[in-house]
């Protein structure tokens, strides 16, 4: 599944063409709602006829999600939101290229061109609202905007263990699985560490390392890891996901792979060992 820096460079694309055109300033003609379910909160023809005639003023991201504000003589009218989940793909296309196999919804737009969304595996999910926080209500602050002193005074009262706490959108929103692990790796923290007996110090530094290598997904374009996503690079710089049996970067160790919280779940057992780190300084924190 996509996660932040994919997101935040679909939102980028679609902000400032990179290749294509861009959609700010496009006006949604009508839309077309080939697969129903798409639509999270109202029916095909209601959603349909709400867009009509709207202007794509901004594109933002919370998390995972797309937030795409709609607004109808220059004053802000409703605002979309778009998850892509497992094989969702956006793309601003000529019209006649709008409707190909997997397209689930086509908004057709001024200029001859349309918002494509494909969708082989129909989980992906479309939502028109007032106000965003009617969708993205239930999630916790978004990885990149949580604040140090936030995101160490919440892991620290986590009982569970790191890897499925970073995994909780309720807890901070637009972390996944790839940047979990490389998270991890980075501060040198075991997956299965219990997240209340990390030190201040330590949780400082996830933070850090979280920080860093969404940075870094997103300079990278994100992650290239299927053909639903083709135009990333970050996989290039993995040093945990997907590395199982390959020597560690630091230490030379062989990368294991593990199941944490039902979650595939890559690490160094050198350079993240859980036992030697479970006490806690309880001073520090």
């Amino acid at each position: 599944m996509p996660e932040l820096p994919e997101v935040e460079s679909v939102a980028r694309r679609l902000r400032e063409g990179l290749g294509a055109p861009a959609l700010i300033g496009r006006t949604i003609l009508s839309t077309r709602v080939l697969w129903p379910r798409e639509v999270g909160n109202m029916d095909a023809q209601r959603f349909e006829r709400e867009v009509a005639g709207l202007r794509v003023e901004a594109i933002r991201r919370h998390g995972k999600y797309l937030i795409f504000d709609l607004v109808a003589q220059s004053r802000l009218t409703m605002t979309m939101l778009v998850h892509l989940r497992m094989s969702g793909r956006l793309d601003v296309v000529p019209q006649d290229e709008a409707f190909t196999k997997h397209a689930r919804v086509v908004w057709l737009l001024d200029g001859g061109l349309a918002l494509r969304f494909d969708d082989a595996r129909k989980f992906g999910r479309v939502w028109l609202a007032g106000n965003p926080h009617e969708i993205t209500g239930k999630l916790g602050p978004d990885a990149l905007d949580v604040t140090c002193d936030e995101f160490v005074a919440a892991i620290l009262g986590k009982r569970g263990a790191l890897k499925p706490v970073l995994l909780d959108q309720t807890f901070i929103a637009g972390v996944g699985n790839i940047y979990a692990d490389e998270a991890l790796y980075l501060a040198r923290l075991h997956p299965k560490r219990p997240a209340n007996t990390l030190t201040g110090t330590e949780a400082a530094a996830l933070y850090a390392a979280i920080q860093q290598v969404l940075r870094e997904g997103i300079a990278a374009n994100g992650a290239s890891f299927d053909w639903v996503y083709p135009g990333g690079n970050f996989q290039h710089n993995f040093k945990v996901y997907g590395m199982t049996g390959r020597p560690c970067a630091s230490c030379g160790q062989p990368i294991r792979r593990i199941l944490v919280g039902q979650r595939s779940t890559h690490f160094c057992p050198d350079c993240q060992p859980l036992e030697a780190k479970r006490r806690r300084v309880t001073s520090a924190g």
